[in-house]
């Protein structure tokens, strides 16, 4: 089950290209999913077609991610590595004085 909290930008791209990476998805599919709204969903499928991240085939009326947006979903999940929740070696106390 999915938090309810608000994704980023490189989130949602990210869950999109997820969905259409090795598959061939009709945008219902892709809408279910992403848990994105239609109109939302609409509007990242034009940004990720103009950045050319995702291809759309016409005849099939399908989305599939490209060699690009392959390359995007490798250095997401490498920043995401960077900052993994791991145990600290600081607390708020330790830091606190930082600020003041």
């Amino acid at each position: 089950m999915m938090k309810n909290r608000h994704r980023s930008r490189g989130e949602i791209i990210a869950s999109i290209l997820q969905a259409v990476n090795g598959n061939s998805l009709r945008q219902t599919e892709i809408l279910y999913r992403t848990y994105l709204s239609h109109n939302l969903l609409k509007e990242y499928l034009v940004l990720l077609l103009e950045n050319e991240l995702i291809e759309y085939t016409a005849g099939e009326r399908t989305f599939k991610t490209t060699g690009k947006g392959m390359r995007y979903l490798q250095m997401y999940a490498q920043l995401g590595q960077l900052i993994v929740k791991q145990d600290s070696k600081f607390t708020l106390s330790d830091v606190s004085p930082m600020w003041g």
